[in-house]
């Protein structure tokens, strides 16, 4: 019978919070569910006896006797579960939830569904659950890459992607509608909705998106910050790109505010929201579930030029494990012998840390730059970290050199060594031997002299040129990310096509803003810096006029140089003038 797969040699146990209950299979139609929960609501608010409820429900239900007595020790049970349960006084609801519980099962495929399933992480939900629901993940292919221990240990997998394709499958009629509020991200991410953006049901049955509503700026669940879509799909269409993207948002002055609940929707339509016609199609062409790609449409056709590996390489900054408090300090003073009085910065901490000052070797001090130190063509270290890293080993200096050779750091360091070898990251990657002020993230492309970077997280792609701070080489932080390279030119020119429009419009047509890390340059393909072509040298030398005209705070400068920066940009990649100019439009109206 429909549903009956469900159970698990001949019983489906319904968990709840009062304990497991335990429906036998013959009730998995929905004539004889009815009267299970009929029978057990009426009966045990009267108190009647097991064999009286088992009589009456063998009777209304029309079980044949042969197979009413294979379940009666189940039915007993569970008859008596539920009086115990009214004698505790948690009574009245526990018939209706077996029937709730079991309702879906019994409803016929629809024209329409309409719904908003839940939102929760994989890894937030209950590991019961998981293990419950792990079939039907497997069974949608809602785990494209390497498997459930890649999902359990990296994957941000949302329930109502789940929830989705059991509703087109189970509940939807072949060239149905269904219209669900989902999280934003299941189109916009980069690994994690991959499975869910194959469209696809078992034995290849395809639900093509219709539409898809963006209202992220709109913010519509008072006192939740969701990145919230609406999308609607029809079961049989295959998906054909572009998919239509409207993009909602909010009208002029207006655009910083909530809109409230008791907003009158006539005033909401027309005074507080418009919507841009955008489309959507996969940012990379060879693989229809890549993350989408959103912008006008003949500005996507556009971006294509833009679209690709680079031969630069996107890294993240130093990571400090949770322990920046031990290693990022202020230098307020110098003492004889190449030492330097340091006092480590508390403020913001995660982990209480006590406030120290000590001598440390300056040898093994470097300016930092952390996020809040960078903005659209300026960089500028506010204070310096502690670097006791071997870059090559990708671990500590040596225990035996830190001695000898910077015993004051040492000294410093063993201050916190409980707290450093506590630290999760570090438990997970080194073992005890390895020296306990070990980091993360530093390789020899931390000490490059020349690097550019860009903040993860930032409202707008934000990248910026930094060279050597006071003949030291700066050393970025984990909120930002950094490309490494050779000169201060090819610096230059690289951070002038990252800024410009072409590019800052490819990086928020596929991201989520808060997601802008090294998979940056795996999708703008800035060739590589060539000393004799005239539009890397140009480029290059509009943005060193940038970063000059930022650190004089001349507005109208920078302005009148990221033009230049625009139009010399659009002859790298081959632009013409009108895809420059729909490119524009697009960056206007996101």
């Amino acid at each position: 019978s429909q549903g009956s797969d469900l159970f698990d040699n001949g019983v489906y146990p319904l968990k709840t919070s009062v304990g497991e209950f335990r429906v036998p299979a013959i009730f998995a139609e929905r004539e004889r569910m009815d009267a299970l929960a009929n029978v057990l609501d009426e009966f045990v608010e009267s108190g009647v006896g097991t064999d009286t409820f088992l009589h009456r429900l063998r009777d209304t239900a029309k079980l044949p006797a042969k197979e009413m007595s294979k379940v009666e020790g189940e039915l007993a049970r569970l008859y008596k579960q539920l009086k115990e349960l009214h004698d505790q006084g948690l009574n009245g609801v526990w018939a209706r939830i077996i029937k709730n519980a079991f309702a879906p099962l019994f409803i016929e495929p629809c024209d329409y569904i309409v719904g908003n399933p839940p939102w929760v992480n994989w890894e937030s939900l209950p590991d019961e659950y998981r293990g419950q629901t792990k079939p039907l993940w497997e069974h949608y292919g809602l785990f494209p890459h390497g498997g459930m221990d890649t999902i359990l240990g990296k994957g941000k997998k949302d329930i109502s992607m789940l929830m989705t394709y059991v509703s087109v499958d189970r509940y939807l009629k072949e060239g149905g509608k269904l219209g669900f509020v989902l999280p934003q991200n299941l189109f916009k991410t980069i690994g994690a909705g991959q499975g869910f953006r194959r469209f696809l049901l078992p034995k290849e049955r395809p639900f093509g998106p219709l539409v898809v509503e963006d209202m992220v700026e709109l913010n519509p669940f008072e006192g939740a910050s969701n990145r919230t879509a609406v999308a609607v799909f029809v079961k049989g269409m295959p998906v054909r790109y572009p998919v239509s993207y409207q993009l909602w948002k909010k009208r002029g002055a207006g655009r910083g505010s909530s809109i409230a609940f008791d907003t009158p929707y006539e005033e909401v339509t027309k005074e507080k929201i418009t919507f841009r016609a955008w489309h959507a199609e996969p940012v990379d062409r060879k693989d229809q579930t890549s993350s989408w790609i959103t912008a006008r449409r003949r500005a996507l056709r556009a971006l294509h030029n833009v679209l690709g590996q680079s031969p630069y390489e996107g890294h993240e900054g130093s990571n400090s494990g949770g322990a920046n408090a031990v290693y990022w300090v202020e230098i307020v003073g110098q003492r004889p012998g190449g030492l330097s009085i340091v006092t480590n910065v508390t403020e913001g901490a995660k982990k209480k840390v006590a406030n120290t000052q000590a001598a440390v070797e300056t040898e093994l001090l470097y300016p930092l730059l952390r996020g809040r130190d960078v903005s659209r063509w300026a960089a500028a270290p506010s204070i310096h970290i502690l670097m006791a890293q071997d870059p090559d080993t990708r671990r500590g200096v040596a225990v035996e050199r830190m001695e000898k050779r910077f015993p004051k750091a040492h000294s410093y360091l063993t201050k916190f060594e409980k707290m450093l070898r506590a630290r999760p990251a570090f438990r997970r990657y080194y073992s005890d031997s390895d020296p306990f002020w070990s980091m993360f993230n530093i390789s020899p492309f931390t000490f490059s002299p020349w690097k550019v970077v860009w903040r993860e997280q930032a409202s707008t792609f934000t990248a910026a040129v930094v060279g050597p701070h006071q003949k030291r080489v700066v050393v970025p932080d984990h909120k930002l990310m950094m490309a490494a390279v050779d000169s201060p030119a090819e610096a230059h020119y690289l951070c002038a096509a990252l800024n410009s429009a072409p590019s800052s419009l490819l990086v928020a047509a596929y991201t989520i803003q808060i997601q802008m890390n090294t998979h940056i340059l795996e999708n703008v393909s800035v060739p590589q810096f060539t000393k004799s072509n005239k539009t890397h040298l140009r480029l290059a030398e509009l943005s060193e006029g940038a970063h000059n005209a930022s650190a004089k705070g001349d507005a109208a400068e920078i302005k009148r140089i990221e033009e230049e920066i625009d139009r010399a940009a659009a002859r790298l990649w081959g632009l013409k003038e009108n895809d420059l100019a729909e490119i524009k439009r697009s960056l206007e109206e996101a």
